[in-house]
């Protein structure tokens, strides 16, 4: 089995993961500062009270949103990630907060360099347990001999304390990352507009590193291989539609971008690891390839 593909696979979905969570309730509130002007004192009162209003009038829009996705639990999610080749790979499935964070996803089998180990079109990707599982082929020899899956600890993606953040205590769901916004240096409401047929308001808010909390290890961590991603801020654009639901959710992060439609809230498919029996662990072989990249 060729490791120099490795990368590829875990890279793609951990990127979606990571958008997912990344800016989640762990992060500390951030301060703004403006230079003061000609203006007046009274006109300058007047336009920060302007100012205020609008930001608190986003906050609970987004609020309500996050409330109302926490509650859910689940959602069927239509996921695109791309980590800056220009070539997204589409990721489609079952996204899973109320117990734990998981997800069980199809994703295109070349788009991830995976068509050696399958001779599907897609292969099947979990996480659940901190740990990746993809579905194969069962191979003819090595660690995989006769195995159906291929089984990643989240340790060899993010790092020791990135995984840690990832896994621990919630902070792993789209609804974790929206409870994040709350500590963002900038929000804006961009207006209406329709999206996937359903008519939504458009918000944006940016996010520095201090803003990520505990899971600023899975982007910066020594250990983790998402550090070459680049950049130090979180753009997040969310669509919510009238009943304080998002519809999309798009984060860019250096030069990752992840795209995620939500097409159906709760009611969804539990997520469940496969036996051990069938599962071929490779975390350290990915371990060791990703210190060689490093």
């Amino acid at each position: 089995m060729k490791l120099r593909y490795t990368a590829a696979w875990v890279g793609l979905t951990a990127a979606a993961m990571v958008a997912a969570t990344a800016c989640g309730s762990g992060g500390s509130e951030g301060s703004q500062s403006s230079e003061k002007t000609a203006e007046t004192a009274a006109e300058t009162a007047d336009k920060e009270a302007g100012t205020a209003d609008t930001a608190d009038a986003i906050m609970a829009a987004l609020s309500r949103a996050t409330d109302r996705t926490e509650e859910l639990g689940s959602a069927e999610v239509r996921t695109t990630t791309d980590l800056g080749t220009g070539e997204p790979v589409a990721m489609d499935g079952t996204y899973s907060w109320g117990d734990g964070y998981a997800l069980d996803v199809e994703m295109d089998a070349e788009a991830v360099q995976m068509q050696e180990l399958t001779d599907s079109p897609t292969v099947r990707t979990l996480f659940v347990d901190g740990a990746y599982y993809y579905d194969i082929d069962p191979q003819p020899s090595g660690p995989l001999a006769g195995k159906e899956w291929i089984r990643i600890d989240g340790s060899a993606v993010f790092g020791e304390a990135g995984a840690a953040a990832m896994s621990g205590g919630g902070g792993a769901s789209p609804a974790d990352s929206m409870k994040g916004l709350k500590y963002a240096s900038d929000v804006d409401d961009l207006g209406e507009e329709t999206v996937n047929g359903k008519s939504t308001t458009h918000y944006r808010a940016v996010l520095d590193q201090a803003d990520m909390g505990k899971f600023k290890e899975a982007f910066s961590g020594a250990d983790s291989m998402l550090n070459a991603a680049g950049g130090d801020s979180i753009t997040m654009d969310i669509w919510v539609d009238g009943k304080d639901l998002p519809v999309r959710l798009k984060q860019e992060f250096g030069a990752m971008k992840v795209t995620m439609d939500f097409d159906k809230f709760g009611a969804t498919k539990d997520i469940v690891a496969p036996p051990a029996a069938q599962t071929g662990d490779l975390t350290e072989e990915v371990k060791d390839a990703g210190a060689q990249q490093g």
